[in-house]
């Protein structure tokens, strides 16, 4: 298994790194529209729909709405992803008894929608953006900063979980998971952005706002990763599906991610760092 997740990353690698830093804005958005639009496929199946050609159909649907929201302004989107997620706590906090309100499939359906279509639209807002921190005016730092936002979460949170991991954070969404996790991967995504304004060159207040934006967003970013572990555990199934060897799906992948984008996009645009751009 081992040897099949690297040799996957080997060859995903490169892909996702060329298609997110070397395309220009309309090929980034079609780039990263497939892989939204993959992921909707497999939302599909955790919503309920078994059949492919009912899975097919939902992810078409999710691209035209994509193509559709290309003129939108994005900040809009940003606000409503905002309230989402909000609402994505109560559902994760009040799980399984609240899940007799959305366990039906048109209300899991919407909620890939409401998970995948503002992702898309913060990660293109960042991208067509323009960007200004410290002496960073490159967007695509923006872009990479939030990746890495997450990832160093998850791992603050992998070896704190391993060490202090003794409360669990929600034992009947993703048992686990602990409290110790999230604290520790937020000090790691704190310690990182004291960092990055560092090399940044940011000025104090900038540093201090960054590294509460980078707070909200690594906590935002759990809630994406329960808020799926929830639908596959309802759904009764372990991985959004088997696309990638060793890895699961493209919605394992990216689950905390569809969380973070929106709500960073918003913040920083919100702060001035971030401006609406043109394709």
């Amino acid at each position: 298994m081992l040897k099949t997740r690297i040799i996957t990353a080997l060859i995903l690698a490169p892909l996702a790194i060329g298609g997110i830093f070397f395309l220009p804005p309309l090929g980034f958005a079609v780039f990263t529209g497939a892989i939204i639009t993959i992921g909707a496929w497999e939302w599909a199946n955790m919503a309920g729909i078994v059949g492919q050609g009912g899975r097919i159909l939902y992810a078409l649907a999710t691209a035209l709405i994509l193509f559709g929201l290309l003129n939108i302004p994005a900040v809009v989107v940003l606000w409503l992803a905002l309230a989402w997620w909000f609402v994505c706590f109560l559902l994760v906090r009040n799980y399984p008894s609240g899940s007799v309100r959305w366990g039906n499939l048109p209300f899991r359906a919407l909620m890939g929608l409401f998970v995948l279509v503002p992702a898309w639209v913060g990660l293109n807002h960042l991208r067509t953006g323009g960007f200004q921190f410290g002496t960073v005016e490159n967007n695509l730092w923006g872009i990479l900063y939030v990746f890495c936002v997450v990832w160093v979460a998850d791992i603050g949170a992998y070896f704190a979980g391993r060490a202090f991991g003794k409360k669990k954070l929600a034992p009947r969404v993703s048992p686990g998971k602990s409290w110790a996790g999230v604290w520790g991967g937020l000090v790691a995504v704190g310690v990182f952005a004291v960092i990055v304004s560092y090399l940044a060159s940011a000025s104090g207040k900038e540093t201090g706002l960054l590294v509460l934006a980078s707070l909200v967003t690594g906590l935002v970013s759990v809630l994406g990763d329960l808020l799926e572990s929830m639908l596959k555990r309802f759904r009764g199934i372990k991985d959004s599906s088997q696309l990638l060897p060793g890895h699961g799906g493209i919605m394992d992948r990216i689950d905390s991610l569809t969380a973070a984008i929106p709500v960073f996009a918003l913040i920083i645009t919100q702060l001035g760092w971030l401006t609406t751009g043109h394709w």
